[in-house]
């Protein structure tokens, strides 16, 4: 009897794949306490959002308000590729809040002044932007 050959003679040999990843990203949940500030609309001044983070486990996230619909949803893109841009400088979480807040401006939105606090965590935020 023959001995086995593989069908093709390129899986014959060793194969290595490459782990690749997409840009540097903070998580997008935690347990932990996090900070987070509000952002309003800029033609009516309603709640669009927030946006939270957390140093002790490297998170960070936009939380759209719910009952807003679309145009939160849309604003999120702004200040989620502003985390993205802040995580692929290694800054920390917190400092990524501090210089959105130093410039606030969004696209259909802007940070609220004075408006950073602190919650026991992602979840609460999340509860925040689902109530009406």
């Amino acid at each position: 009897m023959a001995e086995p050959r593989p069908v093709n003679p390129r899986f014959d040999e060793d194969v290595h794949f490459n782990l690749v990843s997409g840009p540097p990203r903070y998580k997008n949940h935690t347990d932990k306490p996090v900070q987070y500030f509000t952002v309003v609309d800029k033609k009516g001044g309603g709640v669009l959002g927030y946006v939270w983070a957390s140093d002790e486990d490297d998170a960070a996230m936009w939380e759209p308000r719910e009952a807003v619909g679309p145009r939160a949803f849309a604003e999120g893109g702004h200040w989620y590729a502003r985390l993205r841009e802040a995580k692929g400088r290694g800054i920390l979480p917190s400092q990524a809040l501090a210089e959105m807040l130093s410039n606030p401006e969004g696209n259909r939105g802007r940070a609220l002044p004075d408006s950073l606090t602190d919650a026991p965590n992602a979840a609460a935020v999340e509860a925040l932007a689902q109530a009406d």
